[in-house]
């Protein structure tokens, strides 16, 4: 496989989610490749977490900071339990909500990832996705894989095999075909290393479905601002950056009319004054379904940003359920760059 370096210049292939596309997936990440893959969330990027040079690899892919760590993703608990230490709370929600949109950073086992995969950090990010093509892949390869989202650092997330290329032809090796991502935005990430969890990041699966297993709320860190590796400012996990799920086009949050030369998202077939001058507009969910809106948020965005307008107005959205985390991704895609 290509080193860090010649990332520019892969050859990138598509291949149907099907046994022999799993089967060379698999041989891809062994030999230090660079494989997309879909999981019940996003595209995830994926690369053999215990490989330094491949972990390198994939930096230079995405062109993503170094000092942002990388979820490992393995097919179950028992897996899980190889790399990090569960403590009470993550044994609990891990026995209760995986395979799932849930990703728990715990203590790490030295050695059971690279040092560059977890950014220098003592702690680990781990996930059992549900996606069965994940899981087929995950068995397959036999390792931890680090799988963040399948597109340049900092971009709108892929939710498609067509995104994913849109975004890193050429600076990968393949790409698995499997359709559109069911649920359409990244992992909720708790903080478990210490008694109490932590909201890290709101994601796929709701914050009330959380505090009813524990039975007790969740904590909520403000937004870290990172210097590097070792830093104490060092975000735990994924995502955290303040600017981060961005279109080109600025983004405005709570709308309620239309500017000239402005696309517009919308939810629940709202038509904010000058929707009739918008650029582009789409519709998160016409029927007000927040489950639906967050599996068209960065198919929308993409759409969107494509229209060529000056800026994308965003109509004011339910912050409840799955509300919360499609507000998190849009206010740092809103935020400056």
């Amino acid at each position: 496989m290509s080193h860090p370096a010649e990332t520019m210049t892969r050859t990138t292939r598509m291949l149907a989610a099907d046994a022999a596309g799993i089967a060379e997936a698999a041989r891809v990440l062994a030999a230090g490749g660079l494989v997309a893959l879909p999981t019940e969330t996003v595209y995830g990027l994926a690369c053999d977490a215990t490989d330094p040079r491949a972990v390198a690899s994939l930096y230079a892919a995405k062109g993503r900071p170094s000092f942002n760590p990388l979820i490992a993703h393995v097919p179950d608990v028992e897996a899980a339990r190889r790399v990090g230490v569960l403590t009470p709370a993550a044994e609990l929600l891990a026995t209760r909500f995986w395979p799932g949109p849930l990703t728990l950073v715990v203590p790490a086992f030295e050695g059971a990832t690279c040092a560059l995969a977890r950014a220098g950090l003592a702690s680990v990010a781990i996930r059992v996705p549900a996606h069965e093509v994940a899981q087929a892949v995950l068995r397959a390869a036999g390792r931890p894989i680090a799988a963040p989202s399948a597109n340049r650092s900092g971009h709108v997330s892929p939710t498609s095999a067509a995104h994913v290329r849109a975004d890193l032809d050429g600076r990968i090796d393949l790409i698995l075909d499997a359709g559109p991502c069911p649920v359409g935005v990244e992992s909720t990430i708790l903080d478990c290393t210490g008694d109490v969890p932590v909201m890290l990041r709101p994601g796929g699966l709701p914050r009330e479905a959380i505090e009813a297993a524990l039975g007790a709320p969740l904590a909520s860190p403000a937004i870290r601002s990172p210097e590097g590796p070792g830093s104490e400012t060092a975000p735990l996990a994924p995502g955290m950056l303040a600017s981060h799920y961005a279109p080109a086009a600025p983004v405005r949050l709570g709308a309620r009319e239309v500017k000239p030369g402005e696309a517009l998202l919308t939810f629940a077939g709202a038509h904010p004054p000058g929707f009739e001058q918008a650029v582009a507009y789409r519709d998160l969910s016409p029927s007000g379904d927040l489950v639906e809106a967050a599996a068209n948020l960065f198919a929308h965005l993409r759409d969107l940003d494509r229209a060529g307008a000056a800026a994308i107005a965003v109509v004011p959205l339910p912050r409840h359920g799955l509300g919360e985390a499609i507000a998190d991704r849009l206010r740092r895609a809103a935020a400056p760059r």
